[in-house]
């Protein structure tokens, strides 16, 4: 019989070179290819204003360089750090000692991120023409990886120099925190992210999102209802246009979590808990330029867009219950097109709702905020549900009859109310006037809807939700506190 000799230093450098092969981390001191920025000593003034939210900016994330955009990272793909430009939905980029970071270290909301290291950076490569009004960036460290720092950078002659804009931003949290600038330009321009402390320490940043004037527009808001509320606004369309549904923030940080599923459509944005079969929240702006004549469409229907291993209600989850499917983002607020209105009757914008409580005061206080949508204002609305059971006309219950629905305890709204407008973040003052209500979801309560007036903070302690959080805190803590009269 014949032995083998076994070679053990053979075998270990071939499972050393295959796990080697394997590994997708990439070492900090990786050679690649870097092109230095050559940067200008100028530095553009911008007011920089700081936000802790972690949620997914929502004003346009379609490719119109006219129109402003949000640049995510989501269509692209780039493993390593060495210069090279990437197409992205917005327009092609300029990668350099940055890479497209996939991994569960990188802070990212969806499934990708900017990641930066040493003096790394991202460029448009492509301009705004018309200018732009506002650039916010979200960012964070990556990993477990110390604090570092980045700057805005601008171009102004199709990318030949580069300025700094505004403050420096240190990175040292690993919570995506947004940093908005108010860069008010008028030129042609394209903007970037630069870091600016070099070294090992990386920065993901998440969002790029470019604000213009149409983007942005300023605009008024109100509120409608289930209870019967064909279409109480008929405002005259004009306005000063359609603002964002999430101007404020993303109240729970919604993502792709079953029980915190973050929804877009065009008439509002919510997160929907799949295993409650309800809304946590619904968030929408109105003004004029959303009320119409359209009459109420009565068209309750699915929503399959949602995962096909979520629980998606349908109106016969409501039958015999002795709830009525109670809108959140009411349809007498969609009312310009058919197709605007017949969107709110998703089942996912409803909850199991009190008769007495829908066709009451809180219908009463959506009729309320249309009416000062006539006297020249808008309003940014967020409403939700909160804990569990109500009583219908068939008594106290805990879910619909089939058990899969959750049924409320309450039913709870704050809107913000400011003159017609642009700008909303910046106008929001300690004098701003905030509505903050929290109903029963019972029969036989008052039909007056100022009976049930609270605080944000009190809503905020019954949620777990963050409300307004991308208003200035020092303003934010004044309104948030008290009960409007």
């Amino acid at each position: 019989m014949r032995f083998f000799k076994i070679n053990f230093k053979l075998i270990f450098l071939i499972t050393t070179l295959f796990i080697i092969s394997c590994e997708t981390y990439e070492p900090v001191d990786a050679p690649v290819e870097f092109v230095p920025l050559e940067l200008n000593s100028e530095v553009i003034e911008a007011e920089t204003n700081y936000y802790d939210n972690q949620g997914p900016h929502e004003y346009n994330f379609s490719p119109k360089v006219s129109s402003g955009f949000t640049e995510g990272y989501e269509s692209g793909t780039k493993f390593t750090y060495a210069t090279r430009d990437i197409d992205l939905t917005s327009g092609t980029w300029r990668f350099s000692s940055a890479k497209i970071g996939t991994s569960s270290r990188d802070r990212k909301f969806g499934r990708k991120a900017a990641r930066l290291r040493n003096n790394g950076y991202v460029i448009m490569s492509f301009n705004m023409d018309n200018g732009a009004k506002t650039v916010r960036i979200r960012h964070a460290k990556y990993g477990s990886d110390g604090n570092s720092s980045w700057r805005l950078v601008a171009s102004y002659d199709n990318g030949e120099n580069w300025s700094f804009v505004g403050e420096t931003v240190n990175v040292n949290s690993t919570i995506l925190n947004t940093v908005s600038f108010e860069v008010n330009e008028t030129r042609s321009v394209r903007y970037g992210v630069y870091k600016s402390s070099g070294g090992r320490n990386r920065i993901n940043i998440d969002n790029i999102e470019i604000v213009t004037d149409t983007t942005d527009g300023g605009g008024d808001g109100g509120d409608g209802g289930d209870g019967g509320d064909g279409g109480d606004g008929g405002g005259d369309n004009g306005g000063n246009g359609r603002n964002s549904n999430l101007t404020f923030g993303n109240p729970s940080n919604a993502n792709t979590d079953a029980n915190n599923y973050f929804v877009i459509r065009p008439e509002y944005t919510l997160s929907y808990n799949s295993s409650k079969g309800t809304p946590n929240w619904v968030s929408w702006h109105l003004n004029s330029a959303w009320i119409g004549n359209r009459g109420r469409c009565n068209c309750f229907q699915q929503d399959t867009s949602l995962p096909s291993s979520f629980f998606s209600p349908t109106e016969n989850d409501y039958r015999g219950s002795g709830f009525q499917r109670g809108h959140l983002c009411p349809s007498a607020d969609r009312t310009v097109t058919a197709q605007e209105n017949e969107n709110t009757f998703f089942m996912t914008n409803m909850a199991p709702q009190a008769r007495d409580n829908n066709t009451g005061p809180w219908v009463d206080l959506e009729r309320y905020l249309r009416s000062l949508v006539r006297r020249g204002n808008e309003v940014h609305i967020i409403a939700g549900v909160a804990g569990t059971g109500g009583t219908g006309t068939r008594g106290f219950r805990t879910t619909t009859r089939n058990g899969r629905i959750n049924v409320p305890d309450s039913f709870w709204k704050v809107a913000l109310i400011l003159p017609n407008g642009s700008n909303d973040i910046s106008r929001v003052t300690n004098a701003t006037r905030v509505i903050a209500v929290n109903m029963p979801n019972d029969q036989g309560i008052s039909s007056n809807w100022r009976n049930f007036r609270t605080s944000v903070d009190d809503i905020e302690a019954l949620t777990g939700y963050d409300l307004l959080e991308n208003i200035p805190d020092a303003i934010e803590t004044v309104i948030e506190s008290r009960v409007g009269n």
